[in-house]
Order: structure tokens, then C-alpha cells, then sequence
């Protein structure tokens, strides 16, 4: 499967160089978008309607395929460089997602501790730690199945994966570039490699905020549970063991691949003669993540991945559907270029908000990199601190409004990032009834709001 998915996409690397980064001059009409909030009501709406039938990954391409293959078709007809990108931001974002899904998936903590309160958060607190430096992917799929195992007993944990979600799948992955795509693609375009580390004033509180709400919410449902799944709990125990450790070498392959590219490209370019736009176009450090996951394949024992209820369901779910979203998002986004430069845009609560409201229903990549181009291009003052991009400067209090926003609101939705999709879905194969699309919503609304607007108040008025 990720054979045949990297040889689908990986020439989509030399057609994206070609046809270049410049804007479009295309102003798409207004009626374009509508492809894009259909994208959205299908997936809010279908499976309240029709559960099961929405079940089928099949089903979800035939919606893709309803929406993305006319609205691909206009903007081809009209700008078939946008096409392009889009397509080629896509193959980047699900090789790097696929790559990780793969590998941590051969990473298999065993085990079955008590399910109380204390150690439901200690499972988030890791994982809200792991996020940065191995992704939100990694994160998320090496702790769900067994934070999901320890809670079996239990007849209320639905509250417990959403909170992962806020944390494992989004907060938790915004101190490196390799946490969170966005905070990669920034990387790309001349973010350091070690910038976000500064997000950690913001991380720490929230991260905190949320594993406190938490306990108490998780504390009161405990003392809900019957006394027959507290005594399962006491008696069966099995301590927690790390198998498949093999992978965090390939994990380090598929870092390598990114904190080294720099590196490989200017070898390529000095060393091997190979011109700049060429050396561009080839695609070294996908090709290496793929690698990386075609060995995790091959060395980690199938039974370690048979044994923990490993399935390509929920990396093929979010390829499915994020490749109708990528589409169909792209008159959207053109629309929000042309009109960014003279938006009213200026603070860093506006661009807190403005990237994080977006990034809660758009993906949230080409969001920050819409909201970084539209900071690169307004004025720094004289001695305010500023960080130095490929192309200009943008100051650092709006890169981390922008940075947080993106990372942070990514969970506002479970379309806000990819790894939402994921847990939702294996939560789901293991029988807990998550919530609707307006039902996470509510949770969502409920306690992330009120958590952004302190952190607004406190550090970007």
C-alpha cells in the first residue's frame, strides 16, 4: 500500500517545481467555495444521517470523487498551477503522516495498568511531550491503543479520547517542526529549526490547564463506574512493556530526512553539479520517509502489529478525505490570498484567531502559510524582535500568534487535523461511541474557547 502510494505521488515533486510558487492571477467566484463547505457539511452531516453506510472508506471516496472530481476539473480548466500545488502539498502531508502512521504503529506498548485518574493522566501528559518530537501521528497512534486497553473496564471514556485529541493530537506537537505540519512547512520557508522552542510559554500553561479540567472531569466519572469494572481493574494488571524499538531508528531516519534536507539539497547542488532547480525537484526526503516506513514494514514482526489491532483504516480515512478537502479548499484559499493583503490584520490576537479559526476547518498547512505570507509582508519597527524568513521578515510575536493558532485550533474540529481523524476512527474500531462532528464541537467549544481567550488576553493583547 505505501509502495503504490509513493509511486502515485512522488512525481508530483517535479510537476510542483515546474510549475513554481508565484500567485495566482486567478480570482476564482464566489460560488467556487461551494465544493468546499459541501466537503465539510458531508462530513458533519452524512454520518448522523447514515452511520453505517459512512463506515465504508469506500463510501467516503464516492463523496470525494462527487466533489473532487468536478471542482478539480474547474480549477484545472482555470489554474492548473493551483491544481498542482494543492496536489503536491497534499502528497507531502500524507507521505509524512503515512510514514509516521506506519513506523509508530510498529512501535507496541503492551500492557494493562489501573485506569485511574492519576495514570489516565500521566498517558496524556507523555504524550503531550512525545507530540513534538516524534509528531502528533507518532504520538497519537503509539499511546491510543494502550491509553484504550487500561481503560476496557470502563464504561465512560469517550471524555478521555477527546481530551487526547486536544492534547496528544494537537497542543502537544508545537515545540518542534516535527510535531505539526504547519510548523514544518515553516521550516521550509526559513523558520529555524529550533525557533519553537519559544512556544513553550504558551504550551506549558495550556498543557496544564488541560491535564488539570481533565483530572477532575475523569475523577467524576471514575466514581460513576460500578464497583464490578473497579474490582477488574484491581485484579488484572499487566505491566507495561515496549516492544518493536527498532522503529525509533526509523523514526530518526524520517527526522533526519527533514532536519538534514538543507544539507542534502546544498550537497546535491555543490557536490554533485546538480542545478538548484533541479536538485528541487528531486524528491530526497519523501523518498526517504518512504523508505523508513517500507523498513518498519519489513523488520517489525507482523505479530506485533496483528496483536495490537493494526489496520491502514485510518491513515486510508484521512487519505481519502483530505485529498477531496485539499482539493476542494483550493478556491477558498485563493480567495483568502487575493484577499489577505489588504485585510485588517494586525495585531497578534487578530492573526491568533484569524489562523486559528481557519485551521479548525481548513487544513491547518496551508492556513499558517497563508497567514505567514500575510505577516512577511507588513512592516517590522525599528528594534522589535523579528525572525528572518527566506523571503523577508515577520515579526515574533505575530510568527507564535500564527504558530499557536494553527497548532493549537487544529482541535477545535476533527477536520482541524489529521490525527483527529485517526484516534476518532480507532476508538471507534474498539467499540467506544465517540461523538458527532457538533457533538465534539461542543466539547470542544466548551473548554478549548474559554482556554484561548485567557491565553489572548495574557499574551497577545
Amino acid at each position: 500500500m505505501f509502495i503504490c502510494l509513493s509511486g502515485l505521488l512522488l512525481p508530483l515533486l517535479a510537476q510542483a517545481s515546474e510549475i513554481g510558487t508565484a500567485a495566482p492571477v486567478w480570482e476564482p467566484p464566489l460560488w467556487s467555495i461551494s465544493g468546499f463547505v459541501l466537503m465539510l457539511l458531508s462530513i458533519a452531516v452524512i454520518p448522523l444521517a447514515r452511520p453505517h453506510w459512512w463506515e465504508a472508506n469506500q463510501n467516503k471516496a464516492f463523496v470525494t470523487a462527487a466533489l473532487g472530481i468536478p471542482y478539480g476539473l474547474f480549477v484545472l480548466l482555470n489554474d492548473p498551477g493551483a491544481l498542482i500545488r494543492s496536489l503536491h502539498e497534499y502528497e507531502q502531508f500524507l507521505i509524512l503522516l503515512a510514514s509516521l502512521f506506519v513506523i509508530s504503529g510498529g512501535i507496541i506498548l503492551h500492557g494493562d495498568i489501573h485506569c485511574r485518574p492519576r495514570n489516565n493522566v500521566v498517558f496524556l501528559a507523555v504524550g503531550a511531550v512525545l507530540a513534538s518530537f516524534i509528531g502528533t501521528t507518532g504520538a497519537a497512534m503509539l499511546l491510543i491503543r494502550p491509553l484504550l486497553a487500561s481503560n476496557s473496564e470502563r464504561k465512560f471514556v469517550k471524555h478521555t479520547v477527546i481530551f487526547f485529541i486536544f492534547l496528544v493530537a494537537n497542543v502537544g506537537g508545537c515545540l518542534t517542526p516535527l510535531g505539526d505540519p504547519p510548523l514544518f512547512l515553516g521550516y521550509l520557508r526559513g523558520v529555524p529549526f529550533t525557533w519553537t522552542f519559544r512556544l513553550w510559554h504558551l504550551w506549558l500553561p495550556t498543557s496544564a490547564f488541560l491535564l488539570l479540567l481533565y483530572y477532575l472531569i475523569d475523577t467524576y466519572y471514575w466514581k460513576k463506574e460500578s464497583a464490578e469494572a473497579k474490582a477488574w481493574d484491581e485484579a488484572f494488571v499487566i505491566p507495561l512493556k515496549l516492544h518493536g524499538t527498532i522503529n525509533f531508528l526509523f523514526l530518526l531516519g524520517v527526522i533526519g530526512s527533514i532536519f538534514f534536507y538543507p544539507q542534502m539539497l546544498k550537497y546535491m547542488i555543490v557536490r554533485l553539479g546538480i542545478p538548484e532547480s533541479q536538485a528541487g525537484a528531486i524528491p530526497v526526503r519523501e523518498s526517504i520517509m518512504a523508505l523508513m516506513a517500507i523498513l518498519s514494514w519489513l523488520f517489525t514482526p507482523q505479530d506485533y502489529r496483528r496483536d495490537h489491532h493494526f489496520t491502514f483504516n485510518p491513515i486510508l480515512e484521512v487519505a481519502i478525505l483530505f485529498l477531496g478537502i485539499f482539493i476542494t479548499m483550493i478556491p477558498a484559499l485563493i480567495l483568502l490570498n487575493l484577499w489577505g493583503p489588504t485585510a485588517p490584520i494586525q495585531h497578534p490576537w487578530h492573526f491568533f484567531w484569524a489562523a486559528g479559526g481557519l485551521s479548525s476547518f481548513l487544513d491547518n498547512a496551508p492556513t499558517y502559510l497563508t497567514f505567514l505570507s500575510l505577516g512577511t509582508g507588513q512592516p517590522v519597527p525599528e528594534g522589535m524582535r523579528s525572525v528572518v524568513l527566506h523571503q523577508g521578515q515577520i515579526k515574533e510575536i505575530t510568527l507564535l500568534a500564527i504558530s499557536a493558532g494553527a497548532v493549537f485550533m487544529g482541535a477545535n474540529t476533527y477536520i482541524g487535523n489529521a490525527p483527529n481523524f485517526m484516534v476518532k476512527a480507532i476508538a471507534e474500531e474498539n467499540g467506544i461511541k465517540m461523538p458527532s462532528f457538533f457533538g465534539y464541537m461542543g466539547w470542544s467549544v466548551g473548554i478549548l474557547i474559554p482556554t484561548f481567550v485567557a491565553l489572548t488576553l495574557v499574551f497577545f493583547m
